[in-house]
């Protein structure tokens, strides 16, 4: 395993969708002494090409997305309270309490919802909607607010990394793995010509994929995620759709893409060969950069090697350093089996 200290340096860094230029910067610091060019597009995506030992019969793009989901404000109560939406999809259930930052200078609230004790016997059934919750920096009007924010400021989960019992908690896991993961192995050897693309908003719409494969004009692509696992008391085995400790994850359709049947088989192939953990994704959910990317230009071929991770799309995930492993080495492999075919 790489040193994990990079990856806390990219789960720290704030960057929501249409805000990536912190990640971005520390993605282009560690990239660009190992790459024959890299530039960034009108969008913000980041596009690096390094040559490698031998000649391609296919032309490689891997991708990885930067941005992560928050809030946006929207509104500034006349207590100082600041009104917000999701950027991305984020179940509003599980935020009330969260500590989060605000704006350019980081300022440090919480997202506060009506005291329980003052709720009524109705209310207490009802799930939290995001248009009762607000963002408390401790202003005391409105104009005190706006001394430190203003209307359009992008709200972040408050940075959380730490690594435990070889788990690794943190916000932003979605998909700052996937980058980790193509730093590495940018830095290597190549045994071949491989494109990566580090894209912008993935999660609002798959756009910075979408506008960047299109440029890079690949055959194939390979996208390294990080997806749902429901590995928790209650979850029937059907339902858990990966688990968190049994490797890298394959799917073979979500709800944006059916993966290339040959890609597939090699990627289970390869682990079985090499002695990778891997499972296979058990349900038909969710959806990554693969949408934008197999649909680009007459067709690429497309596979997702995924990292199981707990409470995705909230202020904490949860990943085994195991499973992180086990995804890079099948990345790896399976990259150079897909540019000599």
């Amino acid at each position: 395993m790489n040193d994990l200290s990079l990856l806390q340096k990219l789960c720290d860094a704030y960057g929501i969708s249409g805000n990536e230029a912190c990640v971005r910067d520390i993605i282009l610091k560690e990239i660009t002494p190992f790459v024959n060019s890299v530039n960034v597009d009108n969008l913000g995506n980041v596009i690096a090409f390094k040559k490698g030992a031998k000649q391609n019969k296919t032309k490689l793009m891997l991708s990885a997305h930067m941005d992560e989901v928050g809030f946006i404000i929207t509104y500034i109560n006349d207590d100082g309270m600041l009104k917000f939406e999701a950027v991305g999809g984020i179940n509003s259930d599980v935020i009330c309490g969260k500590r989060v930052v605000v704006g350019k200078s980081k300022i440090p609230g919480v997202i506060g919802l009506k005291p329980v004790h003052l709720l009524s016997p109705e209310e207490r059934q009802k799930n939290v909607s995001i248009k009762d919750l607000y963002v408390d920096i401790g202003a005391t009007s409105r104009d005190d607010a706006l001394k430190y924010i203003s209307q359009g400021d992008t709200v972040y989960f408050n940075a959380n990394y730490r690594v435990e019992n070889n788990m690794i908690k943190s916000k932003a896991i979605d998909d700052r793995v996937g980058c980790f993961v193509l730093i590495n192995l940018i830095k290597q050897d190549l045994p071949f010509d491989m494109y990566f693309v580090f894209s912008v908003q993935e999660e609002i719409g798959l756009r910075g994929a979408k506008v960047a494969t299109f440029r890079v004009n690949p055959d194939a692509a390979i996208v390294v995620e990080a997806t749902t696992a429901a590995d928790i008391k209650g979850t029937s085995n059907e339902r858990q759709v990966c688990k968190v400790g049994e490797g890298a994850v394959i799917s073979f359709m979500d709800k944006s893409t059916i993966y290339d049947r040959d890609y597939y088989n090699f990627a289970l192939e390869l682990a079985k060969k090499n002695n990778i953990k891997v499972q296979i994704k058990s349900a038909v959910t969710g959806g990554n950069d693969s949408g934008a990317i197999h649909l680009s230009r007459s067709g690429v071929k497309t596979i997702a090697v995924s990292l199981p991770c707990r409470y995705l799309h909230s202020a904490c995930g949860m990943i085994c350093v195991d499973d992180l492993c086990a995804v890079e080495n099948l990345v790896q492999k399976l990259s150079s089996k897909i540019c000599s075919n």
